[in-house]
């Protein structure tokens, strides 16, 4: 996985629609919207990955939840923006839009 963004974002391949029309927005991702197969969002935002490592842990987590995912590159984010949910793991208090995220990796082929 080599990508010029040193951000991330996993979610299940059944958000990718929602999350390449609107970008990463918590409240348009109802087809799967929580990690490692939580029925409702964690926090009101998105969690990023901080690099590489700790994007393939969340490819882990998700992928044990039963279903294939995408991983999205997520540029021009200010880091300092970045907030701790309070397990270590971060997420943007808000939404990123469509323009600033690119799929980079997927278990499933785009349709």
């Amino acid at each position: 996985m080599s990508d010029t963004s040193n951000l991330f974002h996993v979610s299940s391949v059944l958000n990718r629609q929602s999350i390449a029309q609107h970008g990463l927005d918590w409240t348009r991702m109802g087809a799967a919207p929580g990690i490692a197969g939580s029925r409702r969002p964690e926090v009101e935002g998105s969690f990023v990955c901080r690099g590489e490592e700790e994007a393939e842990f969340f490819l882990e987590i998700i992928n044990n939840t039963g279903g294939p995912v995408d991983l999205w590159s997520v540029d021009g984010v200010d880091e300092g923006l970045l907030l701790d949910n309070g397990n270590g793991f971060v997420y943007l208090p808000g939404r990123i839009p469509a323009a600033r995220v690119r799929l980079v990796r997927s278990d499933v082929p785009p349709a």
